[in-house]
């Protein structure tokens, strides 16, 4: 193994020309005695990322990209798997005389007096070994200056406009006495003051019109700061500017003249301008859209949540936006203009899925998805879907048992709340109001076929972009089945635990469900990211009350012949994302749910139940095949297996994610969870939840790769029990019995998982 290493670094070299070097990096040495060691930690690491360039990328001390590149030889002109090898896999060699010593002291002298080092003095210097060379530098950072006062512009009597309206800002000033000098505050504090004048109506201001002068010759390495504007500024900066006419073009293309106004064509809304010469929408959604009335004083948050809306109507393909200065007696209006491009009224996407989960199934969809964008004229959507699928079991306890599905569905979507009562949403997201109406049809060869119809209305609104909302204000789900075998009539005599007779009972469940998603995965930058999302399903509650219903008392109260179910079930699922740098993170996501049914019913509908494995849970176990508690599920190869479900879930996940090369990224993850029975159920010992839940929960390790190929995430993972919770106490831990190399041990325990996307 040493050899191997000693080859590898070596080769790196033996390449090079002549009096060439490789270059290995830069050394950055912090003196001084005022800094503690973690902040001479902190300055080395911010200097040495600002030298340039930047050595080849190693790792432990290896630089494997490298090496491919001087495998590869020398670039030819045809294209060939050698070409692609060396320039899309390796790396070129980052050599000695590439390096400005001189420049990058000077970078660093700088960088470090913008942070308020006034005095620091950088050398630079270089070591060689063999054909290998770094780049020395040593700074010597003096004291930092430090704030001593800031001063803003008078709000007084007298003073212009400009400067009381920047006056008035200060309370919420970056600038703090006592902190070190920093320009990039400063900067930033010039930004956050402009912002606050577009807020104002200052449409002109920009924030190269403020200066922050500095006076460090007060002594004790201290500053004053003195905001100002800046004298030539020009006085259209300086005037606050108020909304005049708002004309809106709801049919623009770049590619006519479609901006031209004729008298016949325009129609006067409210405060608005219409140009629709073909009547393609009412007046009304501008209304809900423009957040600018005229006469009203510029505001940069009410520009941008208009831009936000008119894009969230999901019906324009462009959306732009001018303002011009009204050639006026007064010159302080500006006229405001709107060009969208819509886009095509109706569209049609067909899909064809492959898919395959760890419960062995493999199969593909059919999805034919028919849109109409504006449909009533109001920016509605309307969609209309019809899907059919085949799942088939390539081996396993239910080869033979194939799944056929076939359905549709309408959704129709207003881009407003449609409500008795009058609501309102202030932010940039359209609230939206959702219709949906289904219909799908399973069967499973030589078992049952299920009839299945849903409905719902309910309301989507987005206080930002972090917080989402979804109040389904009734959802109702009706399951029939039908063409029940004997074979499975027989299986359901034999099965004691009546876990396969309730997959074909009537169902009917209705009542409000409640969502609350809260994410800022949308910020790369964060170093920590969360994602949770919170539910609440309650059905069946006034009718349940309405009617007094007592499942444990026999009283059940029936609908068309059916009992309604009444429950309550909470869920939360919580994500934590760990960027250690910009290719390697610690995923980790914690799931809890809790079911309970009462009244009119004595446990939770099937369909509602907790489940737990499979390619996006435990992935080193079946989907459905875990629990509850330690109840043994594992049956002879011969017998048909059914899905195990519960009311209470706990489910913990954690990977590592490191990218590789290219679109190759790997992982390794651990899994660990586990579902339980609220109440004891005879027939399955060991169910019920209680307090030894945590010595019943499965757990499994793995690792595998994600193929990033832009459009979409081609996963494959490899993982294999650690626990398995249906064992005896004490002997449930089976990490002593991993044997890669006995097919026996292979065959029960490996599990490949392939999927679309990453698991969470």
């Amino acid at each position: 193994m040493a050899v191997s290493f000693l080859v590898l670094s070596c080769s790196n070299t033996r390449f090079l020309k002549e009096g060439e070097l490789l270059y290995l990096g830069a050394d950055v040495e912090v003196k001084s005695d005022s800094l503690s060691r973690k902040e001479r930690k902190a300055m080395r690491k911010e200097l040495e990322a600002l030298t340039r360039p930047r050595p080849n990328k190693s790792i432990l001390g290896l630089r494997p990209k490298l090496y491919i590149w001087n495998l590869a030889g020398e670039p030819k002109k045809e294209k060939g798997f050698r070409n692609w090898l060396r320039t899309k896999v390796g790396e070129e060699p980052v050599l000695f005389h590439q390096v400005d010593l001189d420049y990058n002291a000077d970078v660093l002298q700088s960088y470090a007096q913008n942070k308020g080092y006034f005095k620091a003095v950088v050398s630079a210097d270089s070591t060689r070994r063999g054909k290998k060379a770094k780049a020395n530098y040593v700074i010597t950072p003096g004291p930092r200056y430090t704030i001593k006062s800031v001063t803003f512009p008078k709000d007084t009597v007298g003073t212009s406009d400009l400067d009381s309206t920047i006056a008035r800002t200060q309370r919420r000033t970056l600038l703090k006495v006592g902190d070190g000098f920093d320009l990039d505050v400063i900067k930033s504090e010039r930004e956050r003051i402009d912002s606050r004048l577009k807020q104002k109506g200052y449409f002109f201001f920009k924030p190269d019109h403020l200066k922050v002068q500095v006076d460090s010759t007060i002594g004790e390495h201290k500053v004053d700061l003195f905001v100002k504007v800046k004298s030539d500024t020009p006085e259209e900066a300086k005037k606050v500017y108020k909304i005049n006419d708002i004309f809106i073009y709801p049919n623009f293309t770049v590619r006519k003249d479609t901006v031209g106004i004729d008298s016949t064509d325009v129609t006067y809304y409210k405060d608005f301008i219409i140009i629709d010469k073909q009547d393609l929408f009412k007046p009304r959604i501008f209304d809900r859209t423009m957040y600018f009335k005229k006469g009203d004083v510029y505001s940069r948050n009410n520009h941008n949540l208009t831009l936000s809306r008119l894009t969230n109507l999901g019906v324009f393909k462009f959306v732009k936006n001018d303002f011009k200065v009204v050639d006026d007696d007064t010159d302080d209006k500006l006229d405001a203009f709107y060009y969208l491009t819509p886009l095509p009224k109706k569209s049609i996407r067909i899909e064809v899925l492959g898919k395959t989960n760890s419960a062995n199934y493999t199969g593909s969809e059919l999805n034919v998805n028919w849109s109409n964008r504006n449909t009533f004229k109001g920016a509605e959507l309307l969609q209309i879907t019809g899907f059919g699928g085949l799942e088939v079991q390539v081996s396993g306890q239910n080869k033979g048992f194939n799944v056929y599905r076939v359905g549709g569905e309408a959704n129709l979507v207003w881009p407003r709340f449609i409500s008795p009562f009058k609501l309102e949403s202030a932010s940039g997201f359209m609230p939206r109001t959702k219709a949906t109406i289904g219909y799908e049809y399973q069967m499973r060869q030589q078992l049952y076929s299920l009839n299945s119809f849903k409905g719902s209305f309910g309301y989507l609104w987005k206080e930002n972009a972090r917080k989402e909302h979804e109040l389904k204000v009734s959802e109702i789900t009706y399951v029939n089945p039908g063409n029940v075998t004997d074979l499975y009539r027989q299986r359901i005599d034999e099965d004691q635990t009546g876990t396969l007779e309730k997959v074909i009972r009537q169902q009917l469940i209705f009542g409000p469900i409640y969502s609350y998603t809260y994410t800022n995965t949308m910020r790369q930058r964060l170093k920590h990211q969360i994602y949770f999302k919170g539910v609440l399903d309650v059905a069946g509650t006034i009718a349940g009350i309405a009617t007094g219903a007592n499942v444990r008392k026999g009283d059940t109260t029936k609908v068309f012949g059916v009992p309604f179910s009444q429950y309550v079930k909470v869920e939360a699922d919580f994500r934590h994302y760990w960027k250690f740098s910009d290719k390697t993170q610690l995923a980790s996501r914690i799931i809890a749910g809790y079911g309970y049914a009462y009244g009119n019913s004595y446990e939770l509908p099937f369909v509602k139940q907790f489940f737990i494995g499979g390619t996006n849970s435990i992935r080193a176990f079946r989907a459905r095949s875990i629990g509850p508690g330690s109840y043994d599920t594992t049956v002879n190869e011969d017998e048909f297996l059914p899905d195990q479900s519960g009311d209470i879930k706990l489910e913990l996940n954690t990977e590592i994610r490191q990218k590789l090369f290219s679109i190759v990224h790997g992982a390794a993850f651990v899994d660990a969870g586990n579902i339980w029975l609220r109440q004891k159920n005879p027939e399955k010992p060991g169910a019920e939840f209680s307090s030894k839940f945590l010595d019943e929960l499965a757990v499994g390790t793995g690792i595998g790769l994600r193929f990033d190929l832009s459009f979409l995430i081609l996963r494959t993972d490899l993982a294999f029990p650690l626990r398995k919770p249906y064992l005896p106490e004490g002997q449930r831990w089976v990490i002593d019995q991993i044997d890669f190399g006995s097919s026996n041990w292979r065959k029960e325990n490996l599990v490949f998982n392939l999927a679309i996307g990453y698991p969470f």
